[in-house]
């Protein structure tokens, strides 16, 4: 048996048409209002994570500083970091800060690494422990991803209150219908003609 197919009638919304009714105007508008809204939100919400999250990670950059420190203890049998840092664990570590200040705190080492070796670390302004400020490369990379996130964000949550009033319009285009079968139903009383 041969399938055919029936030809779809595009933009019906907005030609003349009996069967138009007003609600399916109001739906036309709200469906292209909503998609350009989404189009409009979406790009400045994205530029403008793009630029925090640049701005942050270049602070990061400026503010943190590369110390050398000294190992307190033999690294030999404390437990890994995790799955990522590959076989690195954690060790107690010794360092002076900018305004001379010595400081301790745990670091990330290779498990045979001796007490009295020097190892890097990154400090903050403050003198405390921080990770590694990402390069340049990779800070932008992460602040375009970001935007985009951001920017999709904000548009889908246009087109999920735009999908929402559909279904409130749907549900009174049904009320609509429901009430028009009732007046012309003739086993129901009504009249055809």
């Amino acid at each position: 048996m041969k399938r055919t197919r029936r030809p779809t009638v595009r933009m019906w919304r907005w030609r003349r048409n009996p069967l138009r009714r007003r609600i399916d105007v109001v739906e036309a508008w709200l469906v292209l209002g909503a998609w350009i809204l989404a189009v409009v939100c979406a790009l400045p919400v994205g530029l403008v994570t793009q630029a925090a999250v640049q701005h942050d990670l270049d602070r990061q950059r400026v503010e943190r500083q590369r110390v050398t420190a000294v190992l307190v203890a033999d690294a030999g049998d404390r437990p890994t970091v995790s799955e990522a840092d590959g076989d690195l664990v954690w060790a107690d570590a010794r360092w002076t800060t900018a305004d001379g200040q010595t400081r301790t705190g745990l670091t990330k080492v290779r498990p045979d690494t001796p007490a009295g070796s020097r190892v890097t670390v990154w400090t903050d302004q403050a003198g405390t422990l921080a990770a590694e400020p990402v390069s340049p490369g990779e800070a932008r990379l992460q602040s375009v991803l970001a935007g985009v996130l951001a920017g999709a964000v904000a548009g889908a949550v246009v087109i999920g209150g735009s999908y929402g009033a559909r279904v409130v319009l749907d549900r009174r285009r049904m009320a609509q219908w429901d009430a028009e079968w009732e007046r012309v139903d003739t086993r129901r009383g009504g009249r055809t003609g």
